[in-house]
């Protein structure tokens, strides 16, 4: 068989699972896979390094789908090579608890890098993942020992160039010099709603060279040698490289090809009877030819691959034992032996010193620590390293020289790109040996939401910094001031979200995101400055809410009359109401909830004796009041408007966040 001939079937079997599986679904998007077969043959077949027997292998190429309704292109091919993806799999694509759903899902499917459906964010994730191996090569590898020495490709539709989110990608892969990063970009004019020309006009290979990638046009998408030899050319550009590849959506079948028809619906059984006549496929539905199978094999090729890479890491181990064991270290997610005394140390300080700082400020007197504890700590800032203070004195900016080479910083200048710099960060974390963080104002959450979403759906512990949380940050008024934020992330699944008071939560809260290893965290921090609070002992804050005071604290041996759950700066005004009501004779518990989400998870007896049954609840927080009825409340110190611009005493006042207001509304529910 020719090489040509051998292609084509290749080709074709990957459009023929992905017609004979959408059909069998009823559901799905078959064009895109169909178009874009002869794209897989090349990268899979000819290029792409690694292992179906061990998908996370450390240095494999990694591959993305950022146009992740082309799923089945993904899993023919994952099938085709050798990974754990039987076809019983692909016969149950898109059902309930198979391994191929609507959209590649991370940690479901063996071989799936990332989740990618939300389109361009797949993009954004490869751009991360390329930053990750840059920056881990810069500090493992020695001469003769290159142990982390992979590339990223990712394959993009006309919707991912259209969402925002691959504008700001692109534009930081360019500045970061990301030369092992490689999109390929199925160009095939067709949307949903058509063909795109109407309302998608750019020039995107000018666009990428202005962003300063390496460009290669005018690809013919449907000859595997000229995307090969596209490819080839790439791995020895010193710039990121975007294939623009001519495609046909739809390839192959005679009635739906190169139309919007072919996008996101099954063929129907007429045109896939056809579409097999004009492939010259005759094999059965969900059948491969075993010559077929044997021409995609990869899995001694990718044995080989592993084997040779291990036998250079026992080199680099023998070489510098010191630097292979921290490597293996991060690459397994393991803490130092040395973490938790560091935590405690942190703690003892907080207490010792008592501060009263700013919550953000709060926060960078622990990554202060932490960061020095633990290298792999990876910070950066949506331009607002000065207010987020997400930087450390071991964490100097990140640079890149006029050659690429970088100069080992460990915080990131991401500009004003929140969008991107969330899907960066998972990225980042999805490739492993970092841990990323990076921060934005609380009220601009709602630009990186989505990727914030998708940590957490992919159960990823990236670090969400969110400062200036509240109408407490003052004179720029209610664009600005967060009214809805915190309940709306509190509402996201496998999200933590942290609103520490003071010094001690603050530091518990950053231990507890660096601990995760299934959740992301989400850290709310003031503008302003809070007190410390007093307790006895730190344990109760891990557990997301705790009892930070009792009425005996101010003196006052009575029953429990009333608690006053708060969070963040509120709590001060807590501890100052329950003050004053001690002098009225009215007994109140304060407690302290940083983390709704932690404290949600806790066993029933802790919850219950924290806020104990029968006793009236009055939350404060500055912020929407739906969100704290679900703790049975009796009133909620909250706000249900937009704020205004004033300085933050005055509006503090305005808006009732005062401890005499706290005091009226206790005696207001005692007195019903």
């Amino acid at each position: 068989m020719s090489n040509s001939a051998q292609t084509t079937l290749m080709a074709n079997a990957i459009r023929a699972l992905a017609m004979d599986a959408v059909q069998q679904a009823n559901s799905g998007h078959p064009g895109a896979p169909m178009g874009m077969a002869e794209m897989a043959v090349a990268l899979w077949s000819r290029h792409l390094h690694h292992n179906p027997a061990d998908p996370h292998w450390p240095n494999r190429d990694r591959f993305v789908l950022s146009n992740g309704h082309a799923s089945m292109m993904l899993y023919a091919v994952l099938h085709l090579t050798g990974y754990d993806l039987p076809m019983s799999e692909l016969r149950n694509f898109r059902q309930l608890h198979s391994k191929t759903p609507g959209h590649p899902e991370h940690g479901l499917t063996p071989g799936v890098e990332t989740t990618t459906g939300p389109l361009g964010q797949g993009f954004a994730n490869a751009v991360g993942m390329a930053l990750a191996e840059k920056l881990l090569a810069h500090e493992f590898n020695r001469d003769g020992y290159s142990v982390v020495d992979h590339r990223t490709y990712v394959f993009m539709g006309d919707g991912c160039m259209m969402e925002g989110v691959s504008h700001e990608a692109a534009a930081l892969a360019g500045a970061w010099k990301l030369s092992k990063l490689t999109a390929l970009y199925d160009d095939n004019g067709i949307s949903i709603d058509g063909k795109v020309t109407p309302w998608f006009i750019d020039d995107t290979a000018e666009r990428f060279r202005a962003y300063g990638w390496h460009v290669i046009a005018g690809v013919d998408g449907q000859d595997a040698d000229a995307v090969d030899a596209a490819i080839t050319e790439a791995q020895s550009a010193d710039r990121p490289t975007l294939i623009v590849c001519k495609t046909t959506i739809g390839k192959g079948s005679p009635n739906r090809a190169g139309s919007a028809k072919a996008h996101g619906e099954a063929l129907g059984a007429d045109e896939v009877k056809l579409t097999r006549e004009a492939l010259g496929w005759t094999s059965e539905p969900f059948v491969i030819p075993e010559d077929v199978y044997a021409a995609w094999d990869a899995r001694a090729a990718g044995q080989a691959a592993e084997d040779a890479w291990n036998e250079r890491l026992q080199a680099y181990r023998a070489a510098h034992p010191e630097l292979a064991a921290e490597l293996m270290r991060r690459l397994a997610s393991e803490l130092p032996a040395t973490w938790q005394q560091t935590v405690a140390e942190t703690l003892a300080a907080a207490a010792a010193q008592a501060e009263t700082v700013a919550s953000r400020k709060a926060s960078q007197i622990a990554l202060e620590v932490y960061t020095k504890a633990l290298p792999e700590l990876l910070g950066g800032s949506a331009d607002l390293t000065g207010s987020n203070l997400t930087n450390t004195s071991s964490t100097p900016p990140l640079r890149f020289e006029a050659d690429g080479s970088s100069n080992g910083g460990r915080h990131i200048n991401y500009g004003v790109r929140e969008f991107g710099m969330a899907a960066v960060m998972n990225g980042i974390e999805l490739h492993g040996g970092l841990r990323p963080y990076g921060g934005t104002f609380l009220t601009f959450s709602d630009y990186n939401r989505n990727a914030l979403r998708m940590a957490a759906l992919m159960k990823q512990p990236v670090g969400f910094v969110f400062t200036h949380d509240s109408i407490g940050l003052g004179e720029d008024g209610p664009t600005h001031q967060s009214i809805e934020h915190a309940a709306a992330l509190r509402l996201i699944p496998n999200l933590d979200v942290w609103r520490p008071c003071d010094t001690a939560e603050t530091a518990v809260a950053w231990a507890a995101a660096i601990e995760s290893k299934t959740r992301p965290s989400a850290l709310l921090l003031s503008r302003q400055n809070l007190p410390y609070a007093q307790r006895d002992g730190f344990d109760g804050i891990a557990k997301g809410a705790y009892v930070l005071a009792e009425p005996m604290r101010v003196g006052l041996k009575k029953k429990v009359q009333a608690v006053i759950i708060a969070t963040g700066s509120e709590v001060q005004l807590a501890v100052g109401a329950q003050q004053q009501l001690a002098t009225l004779g009215i007994a109140v518990r304060i407690v302290s909830m940083p983390s709704t989400s932690v404290f949600d998870r806790q066993p029933r007896a802790y919850k219950e004796g924290v806020l104990p049954a029968g006793i009236p609840r009055i939350a404060v927080e500055m912020g929407v009041t739906d969100y704290w009825w679900k703790y049975g409340c009796a009133a909620v110190v909250g706000i249900d408007t937009y704020g205004e611009s004033a300085p933050a005493p005055a509006l503090f006042k305005y808006f009732g966040f005062t401890v005499e207001n706290v005091v009226d509304t206790v005696r207001a529910v005692l007195d019903r």
